[in-house]
């Protein structure tokens, strides 16, 4: 029998976005999923838009909580899901149809693997390919490298504490990806786009400020500081900062770096001006 795949949607005022959303679940070519939509405490039409889902579709299901973040709405829709796999998916992105066809088959070929995932593309207030450096757990330990949709094993999660519920403005998918492959494990990437994700003028994580961003950085190294130990010395940061604070110092006082600087002063000049004006 196909393996079941419990697709869960947080949405907190995301009623307008839901629709397209859940019609990308709708439209899968794999057709052995379940969909836990969490209604994280929303005062707009989610529960409608969910209702005409769940009507059409038994695979539907819609789940209201109490407004406390992204990672408790999706602990709660995990818990209360059935499936074998696990596909976080926020309300406002959209999946290909063969998402969940070509990740399940990476984990058939591939039964070793914890994380799969694919190419992705941007849209909304800005298009085009979504270029994302390829995976190694050091580096993803630097800058998180998986988007929050990526298929995994309901075991894999049970060995972990969850989606952190500590983490409310941000950076929640990143601080899961560690625990979760911390202690070993394949990461596949499909070379197809077979994500969207939503780009919006004040989307969440491309909002965040850089002294939230640190304290956030900070959370997370602090959630995760035996490992963190695990891979760098302070002496290797020390240099490695060393070293690029002289590739920095070189670049600007380059040739290249000072000619740059005086093609493009008038240019600004003449947008400051414009902008003035």
């Amino acid at each position: 029998m196909p393996a079941l795949v419990s697709i869960i949607v947080p949405c907190y005022n995301y009623g307008q976005f839901l629709t397209e959303c859940l019609n990308s679940v709708l439209n899968q070519s794999y057709k052995q999923w379940e969909c836990v939509v969490v209604d994280n405490g929303s005062t707009d039409n989610t529960a409608e838009v969910v209702g005409q889902f769940s009507k059409k579709d038994t695979r539907f299901s819609y789940l209201r909580t109490e407004q406390k973040g992204v990672s408790f709405a999706r602990n709660t829709g995990i818990r209360h899901s059935r499936g074998h796999y696990v596909l976080a998916l926020d309300a406002d992105d959209k999946l290909e149809s063969a998402f969940l066809e070509k990740t399940l088959k990476a984990f058939e070929k591939q039964p070793e693997l914890k994380l799969v995932y694919s190419n992705a593309r941007l849209f909304g207030a800005s298009s085009g390919e979504w270029h994302l450096p390829e995976y190694n757990f050091k580096n993803l330990l630097i800058e998180n490298s998986i988007f929050c949709t990526a298929l995994y094993k309901r075991s894999d999660y049970d060995l972990t504490k969850g989606y952190n519920e500590e983490m409310r403005e941000g950076f929640e998918d990143w601080d899961f990806w560690i625990s979760l492959l911390k202690d070993g494990g394949e990461v596949y990437k499909v070379p197809e786009v077979l994500f969207n994700y939503r780009i919006r003028s004040q989307s969440r994580n491309h909002s965040i400020d850089k002294e939230r961003q640190k304290k956030l950085r900070q959370q997370i190294f602090e959630n995760h500081n035996e490992v963190y130990k695990r891979y760098f010395s302070i002496s290797e940061l020390v240099y490695e900062n060393y070293l690029l604070g002289l590739e920095l110092n070189q670049v600007k006082t380059s040739k290249e770096f000072k000619a740059g600087k005086t093609i493009l002063g008038p240019m600004r000049y003449l947008q400051n001006w414009l902008k003035k004006g």
